[in-house]
This record gives C-alpha cells, structure tokens and sequence, in this order.
C-alpha cells in the first residue's frame, strides 16, 4: 500500500516515526505531509522521514480560516501525485477533509478532545483511534485502545539503546525575584540523589488555548530557585524565556529530549506530553493546566505517576512545593519504576496497534467494534 501521514505537531514526528519503520520494512511506501510548526522538520529529517512541508502555520484567526483553505489545496495536490490507498493524522482537518474527496480512507488518531478540531475532521475520517483513558464519547467511527501516544514511541518494544547525553552545567544565574525561604518541614537537599530537572514551558497561541495564562513568571522564576537546590535545571519553552531564565533554556538537539528526559528526576511544566512522556518513562512528573487531560488524570489517579495542578495562582505553589516534596523523597525513582511497570502491564505497543489496524484495515475496524478497548500482538 501506499500511506500517507500528516504531522501538526512535532509530538507527531515521535507517535508515527516507528510506524513508517514497521510499515515500511513490510513493503509499503510512507509518506508525510507537515507545516513548519517548532522543531517538526527538524525532527523529520532527524529520523529520516520522507517529507513534503506545506509552510509555516498561521497564528491568527483570519490566518487559521486562510490556510485551512490553503493547506487543504496543498494536501490535494499530494494526494493527486501520490495516490496513498489509505491516511493518518492526529486530529488532522487537512488530511481528512482532502482525502474524503477523493475518496481516499482516512484514519485519525485522538487523546484530547478539543471538540474545535474534532468538528473540522470527524465528518471525513472513517476511525478515530483513541486510548481506553480518552473522556469522550465521539460516536460510531471512535475505536479505543489500551495504551497512550506516548506508548508509541517509549513503550519498551520501541525504544533503542543510547549513550546517555551530557549536559553541561549552566553557570550561576542571579534571579531578579528573591528565592523564597525554604519551608522549614523540607527535609535536607541531597543534590547528588537529585542531579537533573526539566521544566517545559508553552506559548499558548494554539486556537484551543484561548483562556489560559499558563505559569507566571513569577512562579518560573520561584521553580528554578528552589529545584536548583537539588541539582540541574533546564528548561525546554517554546517561547521566549524572561531575561533571567534565558541561561537555563535547553540548547540540545530536540531528538535527544527523550533521553534526556529519562536521565530527570523531574519534569514539571505546562505539558501534558512531556508530563505523560516522563510517567512512560517512569520519572516523577507534574502538570498544570486548568481542563487537563484524560491520560494525565488516568496516570495520576489509577498510577501515581502524574501530578495534575491547575493553572492558579494557589495550585502553581501547591505544584511547586510538591515537586519539592518528589525531589526530597528517598528512593523515588525506584518506586516510579514499579509504578512504570504496573501501567506497562495494562497497555499494549501502540505501533504495533497502529501498524495492524492499517494494514488490516477495514477489517480491524470491525474486530475493535466488536472487542472495544481490547487487543493483543495477535488479535483475532
């Protein structure tokens, strides 16, 4: 077959990239379409993907009605050329409503429920692959699954041997808000237990994150002070940094972030991917966000792996004070490893999900309808 895949999201290079892998070496042609949002392109050329970009993404609302028309004009124009026999996209407009003209299969994979984009995509897609955590109900086309995106790309089945990547320590940065005292319950900093903590800030100018004002820079700068007590910091933002924080941005290439990541003892930030990204992996993380997200919630709730905060002024003292709690705590990452495992047991190889429903397809459609939230390496 002939498959084509649209990425959004440079989250999306990571869900598909051993997809093409296992695709591929069974004989089909992959394919993948993409705009230039962040590191997207970076990433594709990293793992080697054949590519077509269709240009940067518009941020205002006249630019977003404009290049849903532009974009899709774009993506017909491939099809015509590559004549894929089936597509894929997470929550992608473009695909689905360009592929349903042309009568082409789309199948489009789900975890967050932002009904603006469901609305732009459901009516042209033939299935909506979801996790068996996703809160929502989208109707006769939606298949659940036992698993996440993450488990995509870091379930054990997928992740491949790498040296561990050194970071050099950042020099001593002088922050412009006093650092707080240290509550006097905190018990003493052990930096050599505690040697390395990612923060991950957003920009918040995708269209579903309108009302929300993430971390303050107040909260920032309070993080960094009281996490640097218990070693490195480092912090991944998609948008510009205060001047005082800037020294501590990661400058790493963006293919090693999961590596990195798997070095942390903690991830905290604005990421609900990073968030459940770091749970895969089995390193304490938390979230804030004021709606969430239903596998955050899933692996808080059902495997302690995950920390969920609102974006309030309370919960951002609240959040940071427990990653304090998580720094302090004695042999930690040991029991995240267990609490890793027990979530593992649950869920399946995502890939090799994706990898069977596409090549099976429609038939897989009909066996997850009949089994739904059920499947195995070998389903029958």
């Amino acid at each position: 077959m002939k498959i084509l895949i649209d990425l959004g999201h440079p989250a999306h290079v990571h869900i598909f990239r051993n997809l093409a892998k296992v695709l591929e070496a069974d004989g089909h042609t992959v394919m993948f379409t993409c705009r230039e949002k962040e590191c997207t392109l970076g990433l594709a050329r990293a793992y080697g993907l054949r590519y077509v970009s269709f240009g940067k993404p518009y941020k205002t609302t006249p630019g977003k009605l404009w290049g849903l028309l532009r974009f899709n004009l774009k993506m017909l124009r491939v099809l015509l050329r590559f004549r894929p026999d089936i597509t894929l996209g997470h929550s992608s407009m473009y695909a689905a409503q360009a592929s349903w003209l042309l009568g082409i299969p789309h199948i489009s994979v789900e975890d967050t429920g932002n009904m603006e984009q469901v609305r732009l995509y459901r009516p042209f897609t033939k299935a909506i692959l979801v996790p068996d955590s996703f809160h929502l109900n989208l109707g006769k086309k939606q298949v659940r699954y036992p698993g996440n995106h993450e488990l995509a790309y870091l379930h054990p089945a997928r992740l491949s041997a790498c040296p561990p990547v050194r970071l050099s320590a950042r020099p001593p940065v002088r922050l412009s808000a006093r650092p707080p005292v240290r509550p006097s319950t905190c018990p003493p900093v052990r930096p050599s237990a505690c040697p390395l903590v990612l923060l991950r800030f957003v920009a918040w100018n995708a269209s579903h994150d309108k009302g929300h004002s993430g971390i303050s820079d107040t909260s920032k700068r309070k993080a960094v002070a009281e996490f640097s007590r218990f070693g490195k910091v480092f912090i991944s933002s998609e948008a510009r940094l205060p001047d005082d924080l800037e020294p501590y941005r990661l400058t790493a290439p963006p293919e090693q972030l999961h590596d990195i990541m798997a070095s942390a003892s903690l991830v905290y930030g604005e990421s609900a991917t990073m968030a459940s990204e770091a749970a895969v992996l089995g390193v304490p993380a938390i979230y804030l966000d004021n709606t969430g997200r239903c596998y955050t919630r899933e692996e808080e709730e059902k495997y302690g792996l995950v920390f969920n905060f609102t974006e309030s002024g309370e919960d951002q003292q609240k959040s940071i004070l427990k990653g304090i709690e998580l720094l302090s705590a004695p042999g930690i990452l040991d029991e995240w490893q267990h609490r890793r495992q027990k979530m593992l047991n649950d869920k399946t190889d995502v890939t090799a999900f994706f990898a069977w429903f596409v090549e099976n397809w429609p038939e897989s459609f009909r066996i997850m309808k009949e089994n739904p939230g059920k499947f195995t390496l070998s389903p029958s």
